[in-house]
Formats: C-alpha cells, structure tokens, sequence
C-alpha cells in the first residue's frame, strides 16, 4: 500500500501503442531516436508487421507512480526468437528436451532493430526510485501475469544497464562494428587515417564499383517517389528470399515511415544504365546514422559494401553525424574502418534451474567475446600515430 513516503509503483501492459497517449510516449521518448518514435511503433502496428500471427504481440510496458505514468517500455510477447539478433535458440532447444515450454517470452526490445539505445523510457524522478531489485520483481510479476517463462531486455543503453546491475544478474554481451566520425571533413579525411595498404584497398574497391557503370542516387524523405519505394521494396524483400523465407517488414511499413517520420529517413539507389539496381535504406538522429535494410537483385563486385559501407559514411560526413551504425555483426567491417563495440541484453528466467545453467553460460561465453573484442581492437586498419 502506499504511503506519503512511500509511492504505489506498478507495471502493466498494453495491448497496443494505440492504448498510450501519444503525448505521454513523445515526453518520455523523445523525437530523436527514430526507433523509439510513438510513429515508429505504429507504424509496425498498422502495417501487421507485429501482431500474434507474426510471433510479436505488442505488450508495451507502463510504470505508474499513484496512477500516474512516470515510464513506458517497447515490449512484445513473443512465441519465437526470429528478428531479435540476441540468439537464444539453443536455450529454447534444451527447455524443448525436458518437456519445458520456452515460449511465450517477454521481450522488451525494438523489433528487427540490433541498435543500442534507451529501452526504458522514465521520468529522471522516477529512475531514481527504480532500485534494480524493485524492477526485477516488477518484470518477474508481470512475466508471470502474462503467461510467460522469461523476460529479456535487449540492446540497452547504459543508463538502463544500471537498472539492472544487481548480484544475480543474468547478463549477456556481444560484439558489434561501428563508425565514428574523428572529427573527419569528408571521405578522403578518413582514409587519411587508415594504414597505407587499407586505404588503397578501399579504392579498389570504389573504382571496381564505378567501372561497372554504376552511380548512386540518394533521395530524403517525402522526396521518395513511389516508384523508387517499391523498387527499394522488391531489392529488401530478395534479401530475405534468397534465404528461404519471408521478409519481416511489407511494403506498408515503409510508406508509412516515409509518411509520418520523413525527416529520418535517407535512402541510396544504384543506378547501371539507367535501371535502379540495389539500394539501402538509412534512418537518422542528430548523432548517428542507421542503416538497416538493403537489397539487389543481381550480384555486382563490391556492391554491397559500397552501398551499405561508404555510402554511408559518406551519408554520415555530410549530415555531419558522428557515429555510423550500420548493423549487427560483420567481421568486414573492421578492415573498413568500423570500430568494436560490446553489446549488452538482460535475461530474467523464471525456471531457477534453467536460470543457474544460463547464467554459467553466458559467463563462459563473455570471456569469449571480450577475447574477441580485444583482437579485433588490436587489429583496427587505421595508422599508428607518432608520439609527440
């Protein structure tokens, strides 16, 4: 019960972004991050991309304070672990050969979206009263309220990683290549920074690409013509064809971020002989720029990382963005000028036995991805530079 010094703080859910006022996420979120936009969300919702035939049914976290929203949360009950990019198959699998059920599971997470930033959106007063104890129950409850056997907290940033940093902590870590912008005026800037034998390589790779006829468009915003979106559409969804099955995001989506989010979204085109070819479609913030979803339809030398890669840092430069995310994993990357980073995602699960078993995983498996980070921080391509 409450008391004057001590508020009613509960968690619940919502079967819907459409149940939250849209005033209430905008406060708490921000404009900013384009993945975390009320019109983001939506758009995922109206398009049919999450909803229970899809395995993502929409369960958006709600924290009051005495009946007043202080913190929302993205969330989904989820029947798979498809398009989450944490992978937690063979977890699943062993639950499978006791009899257990695995699913459904709580995630609290973007979809589709392996990008690191703010999970939980609080009023500062709020996180404060936000124990990592306090919260741990309160997603336990829940968990259990919704039928569900764990609950998983991916890509957070570090403030919402301090929530969460108590002793029987289940954390898991991985490895991501990212871009930074060290304070370079353009393209040629950067590969100024790199060792002599990688900045030729990249070259290469750049005339390889011109010299089989092919240029590059870029178009912002509203200024994507419908035409030029259902060309970027068949090249995105040949991507996942090309493995056998369904693209996560149809058509609609992608209207409607070109409808309601227009100034996040950039998109690159190649063009050979007149005809568009591949492209990749970014979103923005005022620091970082995303890329997220590419296709072709033909193979072309080189084309992909032209596309995805100095595109996009080139994309970068001239929105004068400091930081390129250009998507999970990719060791080729790192030849390219893309940094390592450590990943974080949170795991609650309700079976202590299970519980015991994958936190002595995931501990194994962070000394393995530490000693991975640090080889590939010791093999970055850029130049030695002299000492003062």
């Amino acid at each position: 019960m409450a008391t004057p010094e001590k508020p009613e703080i509960t968690l619940e859910h919502c079967a819907s972004i459409a149940d939250i006022p849209e005033r209430d996420w905008q406060r708490l979120a921000g404009c900013d991050n384009p993945f975390l936009r009320y019109e983001f969300l939506q758009a995922l919702e109206r398009s049919g991309c999450t909803r229970t035939e899809t395995g993502w049914t929409p369960s958006h976290l709600v924290f009051r304070v005495d009946g007043k929203i202080c913190g929302l949360a993205p969330a989904y009950l989820k029947s798979h672990s498809m398009g989450e990019h944490v992978f937690d198959f063979s977890w699943a699998e062993a639950y499978q050969r006791y009899n257990l059920p695995y699913y459904p599971k709580l995630l609290i997470a973007v979809p589709f979206t392996p990008s690191q930033g703010p999970r939980f959106l609080l009023e500062e007063g709020f996180r404060g009263q936000l124990t990592p104890a306090l919260l741990d129950s309160l997603l336990t409850d829940l968990t259990e309220q919704l039928g569900a056997h764990s609950w998983h907290l991916l890509f957070p940033d570090t403030a919402d990683q301090a929530l969460l940093q108590h002793e029987d902590e289940l954390h898991r870590i991985g490895c991501q290549f990212h871009w930074h912008n060290h304070g370079y005026e353009g393209f040629d800037d950067f590969l100024a920074a790199l060792t002599s034998r990688k900045r030729k390589s990249i070259r290469k790779e750049r005339r390889q690409v011109a010299e089989q006829g092919i240029h590059f468009q870029h178009f912002h915003g509203q200024d994507i013509s419908d035409q030029v979106l259902s060309a970027f559409y068949v090249f995105y969804q040949a991507t996942y064809l090309k493995r056998g099955r369904p693209p996560y995001l149809n058509k609609l989506f992608f209207e409607q971020l070109r409808e309601t989010m227009p100034e996040h979204l950039h998109l690159i085109m190649a063009v050979r002989e007149g005809q568009l070819i591949a492209g990749a479609l970014f979103l923005a913030s005022d620091t970082t720029l995303y890329g997220r979803y590419w296709g072709c339809l033909e193979e072309y030398n080189h084309l992909h990382f032209e596309t995805c890669y100095y595109q996009g840092i080139e994309l970068a430069l001239t929105l004068g963005l400091q930081h390129f995310d250009a998507g999970a994993q990719g060791e080729h990357k790192l030849v390219r000028g893309f940094e390592p980073i450590i990943t974080h995602s949170w795991h609650g699960i309700l079976h202590p036995g299970f519980r015991e078993a994958i936190q002595s995983f995931t501990h194994e498996e962070a000394e393995h991805v530490i000693s991975y980070f640090n080889d590939a921080q010791s093999a970055l391509p850029f130049r030695q530079q002299e000492p003062d």
